[in-house]
């Protein structure tokens, strides 16, 4: 029992932990941010490009192009763009997307308003260019046909072209291409050299923000807000921000496969070279609390009267997993479920499977409970077996207590005895708590994770499983389940220790307010089946302990 007991000490101290790294992330001084800026604010881009390396390509031209665009802060306009999915705003100075809103996912504080991914008040955007001489870049001003423009019906491809003044008989056209039903944008460059010389070009793209964490991100433990690197050779790596500001760069820099982008709670953003394409990846710091995380392409030698193209999709969006794995390979690994993934990944295979059979996560979560007491059943009813012959021996035990007094060697001696007698592990009611300690937590990284879950309703007042219970009726009912099991274990001999398994519902209780509804769900069921379980082998063993006797 001493083990059960340190266990539960274990998971309460896992508790507080989580707790006050949530309570440090409410209650610590707030940072200087500037004012909100709205959505159409046109904010100042940073006055360097990112320059390829030698390895990339011998032949390069990384000079800015004395223009007057470059020269001249020239007036710069916004074009809106509405696809079936996306809300989108491109800046006219570089052709940058500086706003991208979402249709489909709407505000965490607010579910009246769309989800906004890049946004000024971030610095959140995606920004390209072109390196080589007479070239546009990122603070080269475009022009665009229309101010605002429009998925037609009945088309599944809208373009946003955007022509550059020609610089020395180079003619270039930015396209941005979105597409009906997606989170993908192709960022093309068509460049078209009327000059007397061969052109070799160098192409870059870049996600820009701040170093802050999205809005409502309230859970027990924070989420990852960053850039992340994926390679065949290195895998997924995250590189932090405090990473970026040491000059850190634990990836590799060159490769012909792989992706950069930023990650933050639920959404990425991520720049998707083309296979066995050369590319160089690069994470910088613009500025005071300002980084970009990209890719430099070269582009195919250009001879004089021909034009090329360049291109580099471009997602922005959930991350939904089955969706991620089909756009490029490990992008399904920025779903972040810790240390426990080897669990957590089965666990959303199967809540997911259930989800399309009944269409409620909330009953997904019941029956995937159901389905893990099952598998643990046997496991569950030898414990249990084992804690009712505890509860029928406790009026001995608090005998040998009272036998032995304060000689501690005797006393333990004497209640080994009795546990070799009656054939009793007393250890043996641990083990449930051992199972399901790995399960719980992984279940939490799930319900914070999974962005399939998000804002996913129950029914009544829980309109959102993967947020606290706004009446904090499930952590209440929690509450009295935990007391129910505590009345049904063996009372431990000792008054101290009997008193402190009184007092555990009530402190993990208080816990479960500030955890997941789907989370507090799980356990309650869990809970409530336990109850029955142990109540009929406790009921089973009390009568053959009676008809023993007779």
């Amino acid at each position: 029992m001493d083990t059960q007991r340190l266990i539960l000490f274990f998971v309460f101290s896992f508790s507080i932990l989580m707790l006050w790294e949530a309570w440090q992330k409410d209650e610590r001084p707030a940072e200087t941010n500037a004012p909100s800026v709205p959505a159409t604010t046109l904010t100042p881009v940073p006055t360097s490009k990112p320059k390829a390396s030698f390895g990339l390509t011998a032949k390069q031209a990384d000079s800015v192009p004395n223009t007057s665009a470059t020269a001249s802060r020239p007036k710069r306009e916004v074009v809106h763009v509405t696809t079936s999915e996306l809300l989108a705003e491109v800046d006219t100075l570089g052709g940058d997307i500086v706003s991208l809103a979402f249709r489909e996912h709407k505000d965490a504080d607010d579910k009246t308003k769309n989800f906004v991914l890049l946004t000024p008040e971030y610095r959140y955007s995606v920004q390209s260019g072109l390196i080589g001489e007479g070239l546009p870049n990122h603070k080269t001003l475009f022009s665009a046909p229309a101010s605002n423009v429009s998925l037609a019906p009945g088309k599944d491809v809208l373009e946003v072209r955007l022509e550059a003044a020609p610089v020395d008989g180079l003619k270039v056209v930015k396209i941005l291409t979105f597409h009906r039903g997606s989170h993908r944008i192709e960022i093309s460059y068509d460049i078209t050299n009327d000059g007397a010389k061969p052109l070799a070009a160098h192409a870059y793209f870049q996600i820009t923000r701040n170093g802050k964490a999205p809005p409502g991100d309230t859970y027990m433990m924070s989420t990852y807000t960053g850039a992340a690197v994926y390679t065949e050779h290195d895998k997924y790596i995250k590189v932090s921000f405090s990473d970026i500001d040491k000059g850190k760069t634990p990836y590799s820099k060159t490769a012909d496969n792989g992706w950069i982008g930023m990650v933050q709670h639920y959404f990425v953003t991520a720049l998707l070279p083309q296979e066995k394409q050369p590319r160089e990846f690069y994470t910088r710091k613009l500025g005071e609390d300002y980084y970009s995380a990209g890719v430099i392409v070269p582009t195919p030698e250009i001879a004089p009267g021909a034009t090329q193209r360049v291109s580099m999709p471009l997602y922005a969006g959930p991350q939904e997993q089955d969706k991620l794995k089909a756009i490029a390979p490990g992008l399904d690994l920025v779903v972040d479920y810790g240390w426990l993934t080897v669990i957590a990944a089965p666990l959303f295979w199967v809540l997911q499977f259930f989800h399309k059979l009944l269409n409620n996560w909330g009953l997904a979560i019941i029956l995937l409970t159901v389905v893990i007491k099952l598998i643990f059943f046997p496991l569950s009813a030898a414990s249990y077996r084992s804690m009712a012959k505890m509860k029928l021996v406790a009026p001995r035990l608090t005998k040998l207590r009272e036998q032995y007094g304060d000689d501690k060697v005797k006393m333990n001696q004497a209640m080994m005895d009795l546990y070799k007698t009656e054939k009793i592990n007393p250890l043996g009611g641990c083990l449930p708590i051992v199972v399901q300690i790995p399960v719980f937590i992984a279940l939490y990284w799930v319900l914070l994770a999974a962005v399939e879950l998000r804002h996913a309703p129950f029914y009544g007042w829980i309109v959102d499983l993967a947020s606290p219970d706004p009446w904090y009726v499930l952590p209440a009912l929690m509450m009295v389940s935990m007391i129910v099991q505590t009345k049904l274990n063996p009372t431990p001999p000792d008054p101290v220790q009997a008193k402190v398994m009184m007092i555990m519902p009530f402190a993990f209780g208080v816990m479960f307010f500030f955890f997941p509804a789907g989370l507090v769900l799980y356990w309650f069921v869990n809970n409530i089946l336990s109850i029955l379980q142990q109540w009929q082998i406790t009921r089973m063993m009390g009568d053959g302990k009676t008809a023993a006797r007779r």
